[in-house]
């Protein structure tokens, strides 16, 4: 495909990093969940494997229903996978979103009511309860149940007395290691730091303060590294893995089918709001900027952000404007390749 790109960067800025972009907080983690669960509510299009007949058996047995498995014949349930991610330090009670999969012979588990189930961790114990109706993917056999999983028990771990963090880096690298020692030790005025291994600083937190406060200073230090954030895009699902969250620089991109504006403008909240003003298609967030808004303009279809625009943004934006991923994905390399963002992108089919 043949097309004119000219990019111009209205302004010029380092690539912002932190701490907290380039290294994880041992013990500060998230855990997996599974379990095996029934849909049902299905308009004809579940399956009639074994397992879910038995699986369905043995449900109404349970509400003291004994039928035989042969005198089941319906193909309105279907037998799932559940799985989730149990977040660090998720307390009882809390939501959490959960991954349908059907495992059976299932045309569509769309719409149906996921019943009551239990979701394990690898140590076998039950960490939460999951139940729901189910929104499924493209393809018709996944979905997602969004806070469809209620925390049940806590994985037991506890900032409170520690003295210190373990920070690991994502990517090994000495130079890496050496300058998160130095900014630290900077930071505070003393010798807090130390990196044992190309991936692995401690740092010691002082006394006057505690380790959460600690813990927040040190993950916001900005830091100058080679270290490159990464974009991971799924094709099949039209959606980013990873790297939602990196912020464009201000940018312009005129290509064949569509011009595309990331920009900050000097129009106030009640200016922005006015038609006579914003004559295009706003497709963005209505609720109150308290600043200078960004905006990405795709040929006068709108997105306002109340911060500089993400990779995220962009997408919305474009998917709005029912363009193909294959442009999206075109897209997103032009604006690395002239330093719009600063990332290594990875296109998974």
């Amino acid at each position: 495909m043949r097309y004119i790109a000219s990019i111009i960067l209205l302004i010029t800025s380092l690539y912002a990093q932190t701490i907290k972009d380039i290294t994880s907080v041992v013990g500060i983690r998230e855990n997996q969940l599974i379990g095996y669960g029934l849909v049902v509510g299905l308009a004809g299009t579940g399956d009639k494997s074994k397992f879910t007949m038995q699986s369905l058996q043995n449900l109404l047995r349970n509400s003291y229903i004994k039928i035989p498995t042969s005198s089941i014949n319906s193909k309105n349930i279907a037998a799932v996978m559940v799985t989730a991610d149990l977040p660090a330090f998720a307390r009882q009670g809390d939501k959490i979103p959960v991954k349908v999969s059907a495992i059976g012979d299932a045309k569509s588990i769309n719409q149906g009511e996921l019943l009551l189930t239990q979701l394990k961790g690898v140590d076998g114990n039950v960490y939460a309860l999951a139940q729901g109706t189910i929104l499924s993917d493209d393809n018709a056999t996944t979905g997602s149940i969004y806070d469809g999983a209620i925390i049940e028990n806590e994985v037991q771990y506890s900032l409170q007395n520690e003295e210190d963090i373990t920070l690991s880096l994502l990517q090994a690298s000495a130079k890496n290691a050496d300058l998160i020692e130095t900014k630290i030790n900077q930071r505070f005025g003393q010798q807090l730091a130390k990196a044992v291994d190309t991936r692995t600083i401690v740092a010691k937190k002082p006394k006057d303060i505690s380790i959460v406060k600690f813990l927040s200073i040190v993950q916001n230090i900005n830091i100058e590294t080679e270290f490159k954030k990464k974009i991971i895009i799924d094709m099949r699902k039209e959606s980013i893995i990873v790297g939602a969250d990196v912020e464009i620089k201000p940018v312009t991109i005129t290509r064949d089918k569509f011009t595309l504006r990331i920009k900050q403008t000097e129009l106030n909240d009640t200016q922005w709001k006015d038609p006579a003003v914003n004559s295009g298609k706003d497709i963005g967030d209505d609720a109150r900027l308290d600043h200078k808004p960004a905006v990405v303009n795709i040929d006068n279809a709108l997105l306002n952000t109340k911060k500089q625009p993400t990779v995220a943004d962009l997408m919305r934006a474009m998917k709005v404007m029912k363009l193909p991923m294959s442009d999206i994905i075109e897209t997103l390399k032009m604006i690395r390749d002239m330093g719009a963002i600063d990332v290594e992108m990875e296109i998974r089919g």
